[in-house]
């Protein structure tokens, strides 16, 4: 699934060719995503000049001169411009008309995603009870102590609740508690300020290397212009059980924590 840097690598790189243009409207071909895409949303959107394109968690919101619409890429979804020719495959539910003469085409193989309509979309239930962004101001080591007293969850699990800290997914905090030196089955209430402050760091820089490697590939992700990430090569722990750590040379090891797969190293991750 994409996550944040994913999504962030997208609408960094759709913005300048959608920011100031107007959609001439919606082609739907499948509306049965995870939620049904409008019926109405191409006499929605017909018009409408894109004012900003931003970023809340996992979501996209593009913010029109009236109206927003809210886009989640799900678990196989791709956001692509293309030119008004380009075939249409099977999982293209989707495009976006766009003044120029573009298309902004969605595809989706497994149509767990979502193309939404709203008029506010910091009231909106998939976005209003999301936690604080982990790469804005007020994310530090210091928000981390305060926020984690009382909190007898695994660290890790703890991280990965959007209602506490968006965007962190299971490869992100894998890497950002290696680069800790936090081992993923601590107590969050165990964390003191310091490993905090070194948490907040970690899970800053690794976002921010992700985001300028273009996020990762590990299987159907592409950014806006096709091009899959490339952070995936630099992984530290997260699918290397088995191998030599990267730092100190300790076999990296694997648990399932919250049914999902969680790798640390024993020798550089403490509790």
């Amino acid at each position: 699934m994409p996550e944040l840097p994913e999504v962030e690598t997208v609408r960094r790189g759709l913005a300048p060719h959608l920011v100031g243009r107007r959609l001439l409207g919606a082609r739907v071909r499948e509306g049965r995503l995870r939620w049904p895409v409008p019926d109405d949303l191409d006499d929605r959107v017909a018009g409408r000049r894109v004012d900003q394109l931003e970023r809340r968690g996992k979501y996209l919101i593009v913010t029109l001169d009236r109206g927003y619409l809210i886009l989640h890429l799900g678990m196989s979804g791709s956001l692509r411009l293309v030119t008004a020719d380009s075939p249409v495959g099977k999982h293209d539910h989707l495009d976006f008309l766009i003044e120029g003469g573009d298309l902004l085409r969605y595809r989706d193989p497994r149509r767990f995603g979502a193309i939404l309509w709203c008029d506010a979309p910091e009231r909106h239930p998939l976005i209003a009870s999301l936690g604080i962004e982990p790469l804005e101001a007020g994310f530090d080591g210091d928000w981390l102590y305060q926020a984690s007293r009382a909190i007898r969850a695994p660290v890790k699990s703890w991280l990965m609740d959007a209602h506490v800290v968006v965007g962190i997914g299971n490869i992100y905090a894998n890497e950002s508690l290696f680069h800790a030196g936090i081992h993923p089955l601590l107590p969050a209430d165990r964390l003191t300020r310091p490993r905090c402050r070194r948490l907040a760091e970690a899970i800053r820089t690794t976002l921010e290397r992700a985001i300028a490697a273009g996020g990762s590939t590990l299987r159907d992700f592409v950014d806006g212009h096709g091009e899959p990430g490339y952070f995936q090569q630099t992984y530290y722990v997260y699918g290397r059980a088995g191998e030599p750590c990267r730092v100190c040379g300790e076999t990296v090891r694997s648990t399932r924590l919250g049914n999902r797969t969680t790798c640390f190293c024993p020798k550089c991750q403490k509790k």
